[in-house]
């Protein structure tokens, strides 16, 4: 009788046993797997189609439309970067809609201060990182509750959402916060051979978390404990070391989108981010992200933000009431969870009933 070490019996958990002699089963893994891309193709044509027939003009090769739908994606996809990291190791974050609010005021107040001592360039990155920074605070919190005191997740950033909105709101002093700063408003309204000084600044950091998800021992580490958290404390994964330094990256990310909201809008507001959490969640499970942990990607998280910010520019440039939107959106997530299982259950998969 052969005795495995714990790394070996980790990979045994973690790892997706793949059906080699069945191609069928592997094609429709991989097609449930892209999902997210083909809900993207899908509303596109259908928008394509929709607007050529009702207005005689396209919609995504309009330059303006495919910007606008770039834009709309930022600030959600900035907190779902975040998010994907917490719900691939198990957990969830609710607190990141107003983190990201309070970081919007911070970065406001910051560079006004900044910007009255040096020059306006070096005030506005000093605005930025502020932002971050504070981010993180509420993010070591989090971490603390969840990885020390074994609070919930859900219920341990639940209550973080209400201490960041308070925060917020009183930084803020229950109003708007104007920023004077030309440089910042360049950057969030500025644009480089067409393209958005936003976007390119979302996509550069998407791919550098992409790397970190992908092809550090941090991400690796994150996809064990949401496979099987037994399994990788058996390994010697550091759960709790581990826990603390996700919520505070995610909490970060949802710094820098607040920073990006006060500088695109000149203004850094408390309720910034408060239509967006659930916009983050959703954007996680459409982009291929199980629940149940240990699945999901960065790139998918992409595809899912994109698909909700289609809908929501696409259902107002074809005249549809916007209300329709969120209908629209719960379908999708709907959708995605029942493949999701339903993937789950023919791989043979974990399922927590």
């Amino acid at each position: 009788m052969t005795s495995t070490s714990p790394i070996e019996q980790s990979e045994t958990h973690i790892a997706p046993q793949a059906d080699h002699g069945d191609p069928a089963r592997t094609w429709l893994g991989r097609i449930a797997e892209g999902r997210a891309w083909l809900f993207l193709a899908g509303l596109i044509i259908c928008f394509e189609v929709w607007s050529r027939l009702a207005f005689g003009a396209t919609f995504v090769l309009n330059p303006f439309n495919v910007q606008s739908i770039a834009i709309f994606a930022v600030a959600p996809l900035l907190l779902a970067t975040g998010q994907t990291f917490v719900i691939i190791s198990g957990g969830i974050d609710l607190s990141l809609g107003f983190i990201m609010g309070l970081a919007a005021v911070v970065a406001a107040h910051a560079t006004n201060m900044a910007g009255a001592a040096i020059p306006l360039p070096l005030a506005m990155l000093a605005g930025i990182l502020a932002a971050v920074l504070v981010a993180g605070v509420p993010g070591i919190i989090n971490g603390l509750l969840i990885s020390r005191l074994r609070i919930p997740p859900f219920i341990g950033t639940l209550g973080m959402f209400g201490v960041a909105r308070g925060a917020a709101y009183l930084l803020a002093g229950g109003t708007t916060v104007p920023v004077q700063n030309s440089w910042f408003a360049l950057l969030g309204n500025g644009k480089f051979h067409g393209v958005p000084y936003l976007v390119m600044i979302t996509a550069i950091f998407v791919v550098v978390m992409h790397y970190i998800l992908s092809q550090t021992r941090f991400g690796q580490h994150n996809y064990a404990i949401g496979a099987n958290v037994q399994a990788a404390r058996r390994a010697g994964i550091d759960i709790r070391g581990h826990i603390l330094r996700l919520y505070v990256l995610s909490a970060m990310c949802a710094g820098l989108g607040g920073a990006l909201y006060a500088a695109r809008f000149t203004a850094g507001a408390a309720q910034a981010g408060e239509p967006l959490l659930l916009d983050s969640v959703a954007a996680v499970v459409i982009g291929g992200a199980s629940l149940f942990g240990g699945s999901g990607t960065i790139f998918g998280t992409v595809a899912g933000a994109l698909v909700i910010a289609v809908i929501q520019y696409g259902l107002v440039f074809v005249n549809v009431e916007p209300f329709w939107q969120f209908i629209a959106v719960g379908l999708v997530i709907i959708i995605s969870v029942l493949i999701d299982q339903a993937q789950r259950r023919f791989s043979g998969a974990r399922q927590d009933e």
